[in-house]
């Protein structure tokens, strides 16, 4: 590792070692200079009074994507209210162990130093949903729900081409629908087989904004058309295209969260796709989402899309497993105190845990799902078993949940000896934490020593989503008031993924790459036909 540079009271050194080592921290990485009771920090428990946590898992990803936006595009910091490290650090996928025989869920442990405390541990969780092969994927039946609103009439391009890019995967067994929302709702593409593809691009092609927006209206009726048309052991799933601006019709939080809730019973699952700008409700787009059994995602870009909608196909549209909830037991002769990092909105009474009444977050296939808590030891070692860990899920289409059960251990490791996703998702939460807390807190290299610990971390970085995420890192350390010399990364990303459509058979002779042509001519038209009105009002009057 190199000659010790320097040495802080936390005992760790700063360390100048060869290409690709992992960087030992200090105390700077702390956000706000002392571990306890940080701003924007969840509160630690004791456990010895309160041994037990209990939490609903989150799959989304929308403010990792927003906070990607507001660093790349609008130069800004994103506000601190809108960032939620769970969402954060589940933005990767960390390739879990698969899971082995009828559970669809592995899970995996791992405990090592805490970074931005050396005296606390850090115990990272890790559950994997089961892949489902191409082939296996049940049939879909979708309803895409689009608000064309006056406020999306900037997004709309990015919108039918998100969906260009689902409809390229869909073959003869599956339906598509889609309905849209503004002063009032209707349908624009009745239930149409995917192999017809020709179809489903030219509906989408005819789309256009304007109006106010009733948004209430729009779900009551493609929740109408999903259940119409529902299929027995198939994905069912509403797909809500929206910026949230619901101002016409049902637009009470309590009213809409209601109303997705009565939907779910029927078996129909949601899914959210945020678009927008600065009117966005990303607090109302989160919730419904939640309350529908599904996930939401923010697109702030065509990648974005392919990895929503082609990617990750399986984890957003094909649940394999509902409700599920993970309580821990901690041992108090170990460990004095601790806390959950981020899930804030996700935390259960410990008595949820066995009460399958209870909602709770739902996994899809081949999805990835990340738990970090920050624990304080009752003594001079945690070496042993930390922790008892409890998970809970239901079938898809089941009412009774089942138990697995797994012990957590501490081993002693070293923050060097920890795996790359262990010090991935520690510099992502460390980083979520730094963008929730007031710049005067954050000391001057705290975000240096995060960048350096997630690129020595980046591992298998194919999409080179990591090496993006330590380039972010670098733009808010710029925006904070400490500009950091780049690091010397080359990543080039692999091709696109082969579109799954082509493993299904279709009927439809028609060129992909036409329906492609056609949505991105489309999307330079409102950029186009505005030129002239610009041109007329720069004419000077005669």
């Amino acid at each position: 590792m190199g000659r010790p540079t320097s040495k802080r009271k936390s005992g760790l050194y700063a360390m100048k070692g060869p290409r690709g080592s992992v960087p030992q921290l200090s105390r700077n990485f702390d956000p706000a200079g002392t571990a306890h009771g940080a701003p924007g920090l969840e509160t630690f428990v004791d456990a010895e009074a309160a041994p037990q946590s209990t939490f609903s898992i989150d799959v989304d990803t929308g403010s990792y994507s927003l906070m990607r936006r507001d660093l790349s595009e609008g130069n800004a910091l994103p506000p601190p209210g809108r960032v939620r490290s769970e969402e954060m650090v589940n933005y990767f996928d960390y390739a879990y162990p698969e899971p082995t025989g009828d559970v669809p869920l592995s899970v995996t442990s791992e405990v090592g130093p805490c970074p931005w405390d050396t005296t606390h541990r850090l115990v990272h969780v890790g559950v994997q949903g089961r892949h489902i092969a191409v082939e296996k994927t049940p049939a879909r039946n979708l309803v895409s729900l689009i608000d064309v609103s006056g406020s999306m009439s900037a997004q709309l391009p990015l919108v039918i081409s998100s969906l260009g890019f689902l409809t390229e995967q869909l073959g003869a067994e599956d339906t598509i629908s889609v309905v849209v929302y503004a002063g009032a709702a209707g349908t624009v593409l009745p239930p149409t087989a995917g192999s017809e593809k020709s179809t489903i691009l030219a509906a989408l092609a005819r789309l256009s904004a304007g109006g106010s927006t009733n948004g209430g209206e729009g779900i009551h009726l493609a929740y109408r058309l999903a259940e119409e048309n529902f299929v027995e052991g198939g994905i069912n799933r509403v797909m809500v295209a929206t910026d949230g601006d619901f101002n016409v019709g049902v637009t009470g939080h309590a009213a809409l969260v209601d109303l997705i809730e009565t939907k779910r019973e029927s078996g129909v699952f949601l899914s959210v796709l945020g678009y927008g700008g600065s009117r966005y409700r990303d607090g109302t787009m989160e919730q419904l989402a939640d309350k529908g059994n599904g996930n939401y995602a923010f697109i702030d870009g065509p990648t974005e899309a392919r990895k929503v909608l082609v990617e990750q196909a399986g984890s957003t549209l094909v649940t394999i497993a509902k409700d599920v909830k993970i309580q821990v037991e901690f041992d108090p002769a170990l460990v004095a105190r601790y806390r959950l990092v981020g899930y804030a909105n996700r935390r259960l009474d410990n008595r949820d845990f066995a009460d399958d009444t209870k909602d709770a977050g739902e996994i899809g296939a081949g999805h990835t799902v990340t738990a970090l808590y920050e624990v304080e030891p009752a003594g001079p070692t945690t070496e042993g078993t930390l922790m008892q860990l409890g998970l809970r899920y239901k079938d898809p289409d089941g009412d009774v949940s089942r138990l697995v059960r797994a012990a957590v251990r501490d081993t002693g490791a070293a923050l060097e000896q920890t795996s790359d996703a262990f010090r991935f998702s520690a510099a992502v939460a460390g980083f979520a934490e730094v963008l929730g807390t007031p710049s005067a807190d954050v000391a001057a290299d705290g975000l240096l020593a995060i960048r350096d610990l997630a690129a020595a971390a980046r591992g298998d970085d194919p999409r080179c989503r990591r090496a993006e995420f330590v380039r972010l890192v670098e733009a808010a350390s710029a925006l904070r008031g400490t500009r950091l010399t780049p690091t010397a990364l080359t990543c080039v990303a692999d091709d696109v993924p082969q579109l799954l459509a082509h493993a299904h058979d279709s009927d439809d002779d028609t060129p992909f790459d036409w329906g492609r042509f056609v949505l991105n001519v489309l999307s330079l038209l409102p950029p186009l036909m505005a030129l002239p009105l610009f041109v007329v009002a720069l004419r000077r009057k005669r």
